[in-house]
């Protein structure tokens, strides 16, 4: 170990999240053959395969598990340790890796990231959907931030004040849920109002990694619940079919007004009453004083709170 290449850890750290020599390459940018190379002098070094073969991609061995937790923290330390304290954008080219709601998109970087590519245009955004890992990635410092929806409706188990003590947080942005549905839709000849609400089947988009919407926790208490005909995924595909049949859409305000030009739809508020919720952008205490980290964080915020500061006035 004494002529060890630390370089090697990063390709062992890669592996492990992909699984697959030909994804590690494409993210290291480095050829198949240079990862497999790498990987010999890793087996060779921890005496160990660290990878099997499988039909669906590499399985990692025991001793590449217990290598997994005790990697990521020597890498942040090599980090910290070979960053240097000044920082300056226009030489960058640091990668930082974010999770992000899909309806956060939209809302987000249109309004930092023209100023990030003239400050930084070497640096890269390694952008990947919030899911069910995320949070616990943020924990143990795998990406670098991450932005998600969070409630402020005292009801829902995904409140503000439920956000680890680890973790640093800004709210960007405040938003609400409203109503989607066809022109001509039959219940628009009706008194809206939440039997209304309930007496059509509903479109459900599942995003975020949450699986129920605050709207169905805080009618549930109620003994109610919607008719839900369809669950997917894509706010796109759901629109798509709202706008084709009687199927209630319920989306954020915000993104669904971004959506609503592309598509012929009613918007109505839900019936319902409920604590508007936000957007935050989190991220661990290990990065509060990374100068390059901190450069990207209150680039996001001014500019995504600076929108949002507008769009109430007008």
């Amino acid at each position: 170990m004494s002529q060890f290449d630390y370089n090697l850890l990063k390709v062992l750290e890669v592996l492990l999240e992909e699984q697959s020599v030909t994804a590690a390459a494409s993210r290291l940018h480095l050829s198949q053959s240079a990862v497999s190379k790498q990987l010999s002098k890793l087996r060779e070094t921890f005496d160990d395969q660290l990878f099997e073969r499988t039909a669906h991609g590499l399985r990692a061995t025991p001793r590449a598990k217990q290598l997994a937790p005790h990697l990521r923290q020597v890498l942040q330390q090599l980090d910290q340790f070979t960053r240097p304290n000044h920082f300056d954008p226009s030489d960058s080219e640091r990668e930082f890796r974010i999770h992000m709601v899909e309806t956060a998109y939209s809302l987000t970087y249109p309004y930092f990231m023209p100023e990030l590519l003239v400050q930084a245009p070497k640096i890269k955004l390694d952008a990947q959907t919030w899911n069910h890992t995320s949070e616990d990635k943020l924990m143990r410092c795998e990406i670098d931030m991450a932005i998600s929806c969070r409630e402020w409706d005292l009801r829902s188990i995904s409140h503000i004040d439920n956000i680890p003590p680890q973790l640093q947080f800004v709210e960007l942005a405040r938003d609400h849920p409203v109503c989607l549905v066809r022109r001509g839709h039959p219940l628009l000849k009706e008194e809206w109002n939440l039997d209304t609400f309930l007496k059509y089947r509903h479109l459900q988009v599942t995003f975020g990694g949450i699986d129920q919407w605050l709207l169905d926790d805080v009618l549930k208490l109620q003994h109610l619940k919607r008719d839900q005909a369809v669950n997917m995924t894509d706010f796109y595909s759901a629109m798509g079919l709202c706008e084709q049949s009687d199927l209630i859409l319920c989306a954020p305000a915000k993104y669904a007004s971004h959506m609503l030009t592309s598509y012929d739809l009613h918007t109505l508020e839900v019936p319902v009453d409920l604590v508007p919720g936000g957007y935050v952008l989190m991220w661990h205490r290990h990065f509060e004083l990374d100068p390059s980290h901190r450069w990207l964080r209150e680039l996001i915020i001014d500019k995504v709170k600076n929108v949002s500061r507008l769009n109430q006035r007008s």
